[in-house]
């Protein structure tokens, strides 16, 4: 008896182990079998038990071509059937893919978020006007407050105006217009009284633990 155990260690590696041991010892078989019309029954026995296995992706789209394409996979690409599905090509499945490109572009201004700069993408292909003008201004008072928010407690107007200009490539200069950039006070004043309300209910919370005990 102790002769027949099977060690994992000694066993054939599980290409998608979330199947288990039995799914894939069923794939081999159904490799191993010449006759092609048993080994298309065996296949698609094979699908309804992996599709039981994963009951709540049912509704999912392409379930049953996700199933196939696993099933190939498993297979390592030998198994020779019918599939309603195109099969997966190996030398694309191995492929690398390509590198992704850090999305940050002003690195320099990494307090200000990336949304930023998309926003003032969207700012310079406005039509010039007041509806222009009005999101140039919130821009450049959000900007403030991301600035404020990161370790400042005051930041004059023309620096605010200066990062726009160059995150804007030139096209958005406030400076040149007479109009200041509302009060640090008012645009830290919701945070204030966020971190006052979260500080009472901590409060609240801590006293009512204390009153259980």
């Amino acid at each position: 008896m102790i002769e027949q155990l099977e060690y994992n260690t000694e066993r054939q590696r599980l290409i998608i182990p979330e199947y288990g041991r039995h799914i894939q010892k069923m794939i081999d078989i159904a490799v191993a079998t010449e006759d092609a019309e048993e080994r298309n029954k065996q296949a698609k026995a094979i699908i309804g038990v992996m599709g039981n296995l994963q009951p709540h992706l049912r509704d999912v789209p392409d379930f049953q071509h996700k199933l196939w394409d696993q099933l190939f996979i498993m297979s390592d690409f030998k198994l020779d059937v019918d599939s309603p599905f195109p099969k997966p090509s190996k030398e694309v499945l191995q492929e690398r893919p390509e590198p992704l490109g850090y999305p940050q572009n002003f690195p320099k201004y990494r307090f200000y978020g990336n949304n930023i700069k998309r926003m003032i993408d969207v700012a310079n292909k406005w039509e010039d006007g007041d509806m222009k003008e009005a999101l140039e201004y919130a821009i450049a008072n959000h900007m403030k407050k991301c600035y404020l928010n990161w370790n400042k407690d005051t930041v004059e107007d023309e620096v605010i105006f200066k990062h726009l200009l160059e995150l804007s490539n030139g096209k958005i200069n406030l400076a040149a217009k007479d109009e200041d950039l509302s009060e640090a006070s008012n645009l830290m004043k919701n945070k204030k009284k966020f971190s006052n309300n979260k500080n009472q209910q901590r409060t609240s919370k801590n006293r009512s633990n204390r009153k259980r005990y």
